[in-house]
């Protein structure tokens, strides 16, 4: 799947972040004038312009949007880490609930706004099941919850404005810093599961994923709908891991840990946030994703209506991501 070009004027939102910061790229790349939305104290981007504003303060979002009159805007933002769901929603439900308030008040007209979701909006699959859009959701912790909430802003409050909303899978690739732990752990020499060896899980490579979010925008038939997008196939932990130990220049021990050291270090790290305040990506919300079978999810939806496919295989994508690494220092 190719990358259209986004004609004209785009918004986006979380242009700092992993997947935010390589898709103002590409679409800088591509010609488009982007400008980013960024909080005070985010990075300025290397590259096109942006402003900054407080998600909170809806007349300034509305004094943006009617300044800069976007064709699209792209809501990548959102916080993945919080100690209770009132996190989440301020940083997952109110963004995208003033922000969406914001364009209905000064650019109702525009081609499309495309929020950000997560496949996690859902919840878990059965292994033999992945979930299609057609599924009831049914998210099972704080993050999965806040997004599904956000996505409901938008069939209740969008009025004239047309959205589509992309539900990416589980993101690797360049500059991602969850999936990096494992490739850190291989360059120590440790290939560690913590009883998820055989579980599953759908990936994408985080170029494909902005590709996917490009062409939702720039494609008449997604108004009004979501979407997953995923690689076709799923992969189990081992799967996953057995790539980044194939390209490790060293040996790598395998450990074997059972599922209840999550239980204690998710223990742990609440332990450590009470202290210092400071979330922790391990916490008893992140185990109980970690303790489902599967997190698998279809794609037919997104192949019919905007012809979505992946480029980037596991292979590559997990060469890509070392390679990346190593370039960047982070070893």
């Amino acid at each position: 799947m190719s990358m259209p070009r986004l004609p004209g004027t785009v918004l986006i939102t979380g242009a700092s972040g992993f997947i935010g910061s390589r898709l103002r790229e590409a679409l800088l790349a591509s010609g488009s004038d982007v400008v980013a939305i960024r909080r005070a104290g985010s990075p300025e981007p290397s590259a096109g312009r942006s402003l900054v504003a407080d998600y909170a303060d809806l007349e300034a979002l509305t004094d943006i949007v009617a300044q800069e009159k976007p064709d699209y805007v792209l809501h990548v933002a959102g916080v993945t880490k919080g100690r209770t769901y009132d996190d989440f929603q301020r940083g997952n439900v109110m963004p995208t609930r003033n922000l969406l308030g914001a364009v209905r008040a000064a650019r109702p007209e525009l081609r499309r706004f495309v929020h950000v979701s997560s496949s996690t909006s859902y919840g878990p699959s059965m292994p033999d099941a992945p979930l299609r859009e057609t599924d009831p959701p049914r998210p099972i912790e704080f993050y999965g919850r806040s997004k599904l909430e956000a996505e409901r802003v938008f069939e209740e409050e969008a009025g004239p404005v047309a959205w589509t909303i992309v539900r990416p899978a589980g993101v690797y690739g360049p500059g991602d810093v969850d999936y990096y732990n494992l490739f850190k752990n291989a360059m120590r020499g440790w290939n560690v599961y913590f009883g998820n060896r055989g579980r599953w899980m759908s990936v994408i490579y985080v170029d494909d994923c902005i590709r996917s979010i490009v062409a939702a925008a720039a494609n008449p038939s997604t108004a009004g709908k979501g979407y997953f997008v995923a690689a076709d196939e799923p992969v189990t932990w081992e799967q996953f891991q057995d790539e980044i130990v194939e390209i490790i220049p060293r040996q790598v021990r395998t450990l074997d840990f059972p599922e209840a050291f999550v239980t204690m270090g998710a223990f742990a790290g609440e332990l450590a946030t009470l202290f210092d305040s400071k979330p922790r990506l391990l916490n008893r919300q992140k185990a109980k994703m970690g303790a489902q079978q599967a997190w698998t999810y279809a794609v037919d939806a997104a192949k019919a209506d905007f012809g979505f496919s992946t480029a980037v295989d596991l292979q590559e994508g997990i060469r890509l991501t070392h390679d990346w690494y190593t370039e960047q220092g982070w070893y």
